[in-house]
């Protein structure tokens, strides 16, 4: 029998503790998952005490006044608290009131990597003083990339993590630390080896890319969909890094991302206005009125509702969704926006609802309560992306029945396929290139193939029916886990020799 392996997994965000995208929802379900086959799991974010209800969750300090060494001869203070996510899987909390007690934003900081320089170190601290010593460290994002340069190097030799194994995944290449990479002068860019410069408020300091470090002293790296790891790999999608990434290539794993059948489920959605399964689709038809209802359109059982739910920004295909948006109203169509993001895109949507009253609707702020009622309520489901490593909406529609359009790219291909009328296979729509002309072809075909009552029903009832859950994934990462700790046994055998 497999040993039971002792796992912890660092995030900057946790739901339900903390939010801003899909990065906490895998947060919170993949450790779930992992528990759930009988290994032993905690979890370690930082406790943002305007954002996390301390008496809600029943969260209690543990450990306070604890010295956290940041460079040599600088230390700064951190208390740590402990909740649970579910009974017998604890989340501990690292609290510095100044760095994370002071804003109601997760991030934004002009001294970002500074706070998450401090949460690595504090975090690996926190092991030792709980004295929970982990066979695998599980690192999502850039916020803990500075965890695994740390153990190989800092803690290279110490015997408490003398057999810990690091995976780090990647949830979106874009953010590799606290600041825009692009921004920063190439000749002034970290090259991910020298040694750290001493901790402040320097600029030094918020130039570390933390990804980068990740990539060079990690065991293993993945990504959170199998296509997206292979488009990293390349100039296109590699955001400066595809060389680091291409030389570490035999390190490289792609896992898609599932999610939390529990926490959507039409059948038993507390947000919705009714409740359904596939084998009662007149109730997803009542939701759909609701929907046309709060959106202040007129209410058309027969009209094809196409929504989206995203974050309003270039990376999600709205500059694809623009030009062609007039010549779509010109259909017999609605079309539904949930989100916020960057100012001129939200005003275009602000636009076209005054222009177009009875055909476009806008909630332009994102309500997580609100959202599983876009997914109810509509037929077709919108996702452009220009790239996308996994996407967790397009998996969110299936389950409630909203067929995905998309452009195949990462995660977006590995879990949509293209409907054929003829053979009755596929669960959406896809295109490939990206160009506005591609996205109306796939959209037309979409309204078209709405018209087939039968056919189309057919097809709902499938994509509610597959199965996009964490436990395929969760297996998936236990063998990533175990091929973490080999390499990591390897690399300590070779650097004997």
């Amino acid at each position: 029998m497999a040993k039971k392996l002792k796992i912890v997994h660092f995030c900057s965000e946790v739901e339900p503790f903390s939010k801003t995208g899909g990065l906490a929802d895998v947060a919170s379900s993949l450790p779930k998952a992992i528990k759930g086959v009988g290994h032993d799991v905690i979890i370690v974010t930082p406790l943002y005490s305007e954002v996390t209800d301390l008496k809600k969750f029943k969260l209690k300090k543990i450990i306070e006044d604890i010295k956290i060494e940041l460079s040599e001869g600088v230390h700064m203070e951190a208390d740590f608290w402990q909740g649970e996510l579910e009974k017998g899987l604890p989340v501990y909390f690292v609290e510095n009131n100044k760095y994370f007690g002071k804003r109601k934003s997760l991030y934004g900081s002009e001294h970002e990597n500074a706070r998450f320089f401090y949460f690595d170190l504090a975090a690996i601290k926190l092991l030792k003083l709980i004295n929970f010593q982990p066979d695998i460290v599980h690192c999502h994002d850039w916020q803990t990339g500075l965890i695994p340069y740390f153990l190989k190097r800092r803690y290279a030799k110490d015997e408490f993590f003398k057999n810990t194994a690091t995976i780090f995944t990647i949830h979106n290449l874009l953010f590799q630390f606290g600041h825009n990479w692009w921004k920063v002068r190439s000749n002034l860019r970290d090259d991910g080896y020298s040694r750290l410069p001493k901790f402040g408020h320097t600029p030094a300091i918020e130039r570390i890319n933390f990804a980068k470090r990740a990539f060079i002293n990690s065991d293993i790296i993945n990504a959170v969909s199998e296509q997206y790891a292979e488009e990293i790999i390349t100039k296109d999608f590699g955001q400066d890094l595809h060389r680091i990434l291409k030389n570490r290539e035999d390190r490289l794993f792609g896992i898609v991302n599932g999610i939390d059948y529990d926490d959507f489920n039409p059948k038993t959605d507390p947000g919705l206005y009714k409740k359904y399964d596939p084998n009662s689709l007149n109730k997803k038809a009542e939701n759909k009125k609701y929907l046309q209802k709060y959106f202040g359109l007129p209410v058309d059982p027969d009209i094809p509702l196409i929504g989206m739910v995203t974050r309003i920004a270039e990376q999600k295909g709205i500059d694809l969704v623009m030009p062609i948006m007039e010549e779509l109203l010109k259909l017999d169509i609605q079309f539904v926006i949930m989100g916020s993001g960057e100012k001129h895109y939200e005003s275009f949507f602000k636009k076209m609802q005054k222009k177009y009253p009875k055909k476009v609707g806008t909630h332009l702020e994102f309500d997580a309560k609100r959202a599983t009622s876009v997914y109810a309520g509509t037929d077709l489901f919108l996702m452009p992306s220009r790239f996308e490593p996994c996407g967790l909406g397009q998996l969110i529609s299936l389950r409630y029945g909203s067929i995905p359009i998309v452009r195949s790219v990462g995660g977006l291909a590995d879990t949509v396929t293209d409907y054929n009328a003829k053979t009755k296979k596929g669960n959406g729509f896809i295109f490939h290139s990206y160009n506005h002309k591609a996205l109306l072809i796939s959209l037309v075909r979409a309204i078209e193939s709405y018209k087939y009552n039968e056919n189309w029903n057919d097809l709902v009832k499938r994509g509610m029916e597959q199965s996009s859950s964490w436990e395929i994934p969760a297996k998936k990462y236990l063998v990533l886990y175990r091929k973490a700790i080999k390499q990591r046994q390897k690399d300590l055998a070779n650097n004997k020799k």
